[in-house]
């Protein structure tokens, strides 16, 4: 049987959403081609997108506050290309809970299968009460940097420390960040410049303050206006130096006036542009507007380009040091655009950012048959997508509101049209998608202005291609990468065949050759679960080189603005003791029912398929030796003994003669190059040999035929491997948890006296309904004990990017 080699990148499913996905970035970018009036700026931009596509991730939580020991559920979407659709490039999601100094608490590997996944992690009982952030990548996504990772913000509560609550004192100190329009102030340049005032703890301050220039005198007024956000507009006059601003936190009914504080504006360039965008006289249309000082370039390069495509590409001149355009906004796309301001020789001026509203999202609805249930009743929940452009993947969540419920994240229509495209969390995303008029425009512009980056540096778009991208897409599952180097140095060993395997009844070797820096590739495919691994060389070619397995998460963290403190409130106390109550409750009567997972398929044939012979050695009177049990029963291997001691020949099928070098010879999966250590072990150990009569080739490895010895339980039976060989615990993918509910469908089954302490009452990640014109999809579950009222929380997106979400409520009563 000959193994295909490994082809090198890139390698797309046919037939699958990857190909379509890509095969659509190049029309789309192909169709951008008459825009390339920009000198090559907008080709420079759509090759770029060809050759490093975008991918992102959502994740849905089931819902954002946890006691310490509760599951988290979550469902990830993968979504790529200029309109976002779902794209199935990588088979991996690296999902990790980040505490407040970064380090990582929990880490999952979740597979993606048709662009979605679905995960859990179990708090540990012992994680302390705070606000951790819930980070997840693909190994491509690493090419963007950690700044391109989702990023999402869950609260923990530890009921076991809660109930002594204090409070954390709270700061005085402020902080207020400056951000100028375009990137940055101008000497004589008129400038709008937004502003963000928090305290220690980052959360936001309703402030007022007034700038000063270098002789104090002021030159302008501002207050905040929504999350501690506002703007305001001056000219840096010549000659006035640094400008500083003087801030003083808005006092409370009855409260004295809080000490003001200084903080100095960005420094005032003598010579450049400024790039502003205002709503134009007419609806629907925006005032884009260039200043720059005297003696500049008078054509500049605009480029409006949002998700790697260009929208609108065309020259400016100035007249006077200005110059004015008229933007219609249909011709922007949904979501964030980007108005990048270019000198003729192509390099970056000034950057302003612009939000449309979505103006086709997916429209999810849950109605439950009932307002009210009684406890322990059935809910019949009726989901559709009203207006999906065919098949829609949705997830599903029924949670309990109380006073202890956090701040929920952004929904996946708002991450991908907005909140992706901004530095840090936004508080409450959803008013910058419902409100209208002048305040919610200006709220959204000042929100662009102080959370806006960038996914890309123009030097990467404008530089020459240089090789292929330092991190390739895990198309086929996780890819596990070591390292071969000398024995104590760093120096790379290039060359060496190396070989990765683990224990079991199912028989997977995996070989690779290190390249010159001494790498190594193993792609396992789906190895599920905690595994031993091991990794060895030939010792033929070479016995002192030293094996390091390297994580596959990455060590680079976004530098974001730090999240709201959290803090355990005494007036809470009874709400802690309830809820510890209630988790307690469930974990005695259902905890194991929590533990349930679904068996993952797995397929038993081994790497070299169907073997030429196959002995189960119970079938034969047993030997206490193996020289005598292959002699007796194994025609096709043949035993020799030299100085050396064992050596083992196979019989080639094809020129019916004996091949002259040991055979690859394996034990549950596992290389053993030393015949003798084999011939020692106790054959009643052994359950069954494979035997494969011909050369066999995977990869670039050859091996004269293969014999294989499996033990009873595939766990090598306690044989000593060589010492060179390392042996490291491996996670793999993660099995998928299966939701447990009960079910009330019987008089019985609602008399039983065991509790139902529920908060989640339904959890379900993979929902499928269809597109428009269609019944709606029927779910059902049960309430549970606790009265109060539920949210049901759906979001979902379709094939053609269209994100939505949905929340209705329902109650249920007190038993009577």
């Amino acid at each position: 049987m000959l193994c295909l080699p490994r082809f090198p990148f890139p390698l797309h499913r046919t037939g699958g959403l990857l190909l379509a996905g890509l095969l659509g970035l190049a029309t789309a970018a192909a169709a951008q081609a008459p825009l390339d009036s920009l000198g090559g700026l907008t080709g420079q931009l759509a090759r770029h997108a060809r050759q490093l596509p975008r991918e992102e991730l959502f994740l849905h939580f089931d819902r954002p506050l946890y006691l310490s020991g509760e599951t988290m559920w979550f469902k990830l979407y993968a979504t790529g290309g200029p309109q976002g659709r779902p794209q199935a490039l990588s088979s991996v999601a690296y999902v990790e809970v980040l505490d407040a100094g970064r380090r990582p608490v929990l880490r999952g590997k979740v597979p993606l299968r048709e662009a979605t996944g679905q995960g859990t992690f179990l708090l540990p009982a012992s994680l302390p009460s705070g606000r951790y952030t819930v980070r997840a990548y693909t190994r491509w996504m690493r090419n963007f940097g950690p700044q391109a990772f989702f990023h999402g913000t869950v609260t923990v509560v530890n009921t076991f420390a809660a109930s002594g609550a204090v409070p954390a004192p709270d700061s005085a100190a402020l902080e207020a960040r400056f951000f100028p329009e375009g990137g940055e102030l101008v000497r004589g340049l008129r400038s709008k410049v937004a502003f963000k005032v928090t305290d220690k703890r980052g959360r936001a301050v309703a402030a007022t303050g007034t700038v000063l220039d270098a002789q104090g005198t002021a030159v302008a007024n501002f207050s905040t206006r929504r999350g501690g956000m506002g703007s305001f507009e001056f000219t840096p006059a010549t000659g006035a130096g640094a400008y500083s601003a003087v801030i003083n936190r808005a006092a409370g009914p009855g409260q004295p006036r809080p000490q003001a504080f200084t903080s100095r504006l960005p420094a005032v360039r003598e010579q450049g542009y400024v790039l502003s965008l205002a709503p134009a006289a007419s609806p629907g249309q925006l005032l884009l507007t260039v200043q720059s000082t005297p003696g500049q370039p008078e054509t500049v390069l605009l480029l409006a380009h949002a998700r790697q495509q260009a929208a609108l590409a065309r020259p400016l001149r100035l007249q006077n040091g200005r110059a004015e355009l008229v933007v219609n906004q249909r011709e922007l796309p949904d979501g964030v655009s980007r108005f990048t301001l270019f000198s003729e020789a192509r390099q970056p001026l000034a950057e302003r950012l612009f939000f449309q509203r979505p103006r086709h999202g997916l429209a999810l609805t849950a109605r439950p048959d009932q307002p009210r249930y009684s406890p322990r009743a059935k809910v019949s929940l009726n989901v559709a997508a009203t207006n999906a452009a065919g098949p829609a993947s949705l997830s599903v969540a029924v949670y309990r509101l109380d006073s202890l419920s956090a701040a929920t994240n952004p929904t996946i229509d708002q991450y991908l049209g907005l909140t992706s495209e901004l530095r840090g969390s936004v508080e409450n995303p959803g008013y910058y998608f419902a409100a209208t008029g002048p305040e919610a425009e200006a709220a959204t512009d000042e929100l662009l202005l102080v959370q806006g980056w960038s996914r890309f540096t123009w030097a990467d778009v404008l530089r020459p291609a240089a090789g292929p991208p330092a991190f390739q897409p895990e198309l086929y599952g996780p890819v596990v990468q070591a390292r071969l180097t000398r024995a104590n140095s760093e120096e790379p060993r290039a060359g060496l065949t190396t070989y990765f395997s683990s224990p079991s009844r199912v028989v997977r070797l995996y070989t690779d050759y290190s390249d010159a820096n001494g790498l190594l590739r193993f792609e396992p495919g789906n190895l599920y679960g905690p595994q031993t691994v091991m990794l060895q060389t030939d010792p033929r070619q070479d016995s002192t080189a030293r094996i390091t397995l390297l994580d596959p998460y990455s060590e680079q963290f976004a530098t974001l603005p730090t999240p709201p403190a959290f803090d355990l409130t005494t007036r809470f106390r009874t709400d802690y003791a309830r809820r510890h109550l209630q988790a307690q409750v469930q974990t005695v009567f259902a905890g194991r029912k929590y533990d349930r997972y679904r068996v993952m398929p797995t397929d038993s044939v081994p790497f070299y398929g169907r073997p030429d012979a196959t002995y189960p050695l119970d079938s034969y009177t047993r030997f206490k030796v193996f020289e005598e049990v292959l002699r007796e029963y194994v025609p096709g291997v043949i035993v020799r003994i030299r100085n050396d001691g064992f050596h083992l020949m196979t019989m080639d099928n094809i020129s019916k003669s004996l091949f002259q070098e040991n055979p690859l010879v394996l034990l549950d999966g596992v290389p053993v190059f030393n015949v003798n250590k084999i011939m020692a072990m106790n054959p009643l150990k052994v359950q069954r040999l494979d035997v494969v009569n011909s050369r066999y080739f995977q990869g670039e490895a050859a091996y004269d035929g293969i014999v294989s010895f499996r033990t009873y339980k595939g766990n090598l039976e306690g044989f000593q491997l060589d010492p060179r060989v390392l042996i490291q615990e491996y996670e793999g993918l993660q099995e998928k948890r299966e939701f447990y509910a009960p079910r009330y469908d019987t008089p019985e089954q609602q008399r039983s006296r065991r509790p139902d302490m529920r908060e989640l009452l339904y959890w379900n990640p993979a929902v499928t309904v269809a597109g428009s014109g269609t019944a709606p999809q029927p779910l059902e579950f049960f309430t549970g004990d606790q009265p109060g009222r539920y949210l049901i929380e759906v979001q979902g997106l379709d094939a053609t990017g269209a994100a939505g979400s949905s929340r209705s409520t329902f109650e249920v009563q007190p038993a009577l």
